[in-house]
């Protein structure tokens, strides 16, 4: 068995079943449940193809559930140009607190 992920979590946050999420990613659900079970491993590709369908990052399948993060500001962040990225980002830092 894999290590624990939330993709689980993810895919119920974002409202959708193993069967949407996997025709969106050009899958089939049986093979959602897997990876959401750790039967199956959730590897870089699969994480690629699953994080921008559920609006988040590699990384937040793997570290977090959503329900523990500002979901507001990932839904911003993820409605943001890829292009323009960069530009909210140092918005962004100019807001951190200078030691």
């Amino acid at each position: 068995m894999s290590s624990p992920n939330h993709l689980r979590a993810w895919r119920e946050f974002r409202r959708m079943t193993q069967e949407k999420l996997a025709e969106t990613i050009g899958t089939r659900g049986s093979v959602i449940s897997l990876l959401e079970s750790g039967d199956r491993r959730l590897s870089d590709k699969w994480l690629r193809r699953l994080a921008p369908v559920l609006g988040t990052t590699p990384g937040h399948l793997l570290d977090y559930d959503p329900e523990t993060l500002p979901t507001d500001l990932l839904d911003i962040w993820a409605s943001i140009p890829d292009d323009r990225k960069a530009q909210a980002m140092e918005v962004l830092n100019t807001f951190r607190k200078i030691a």
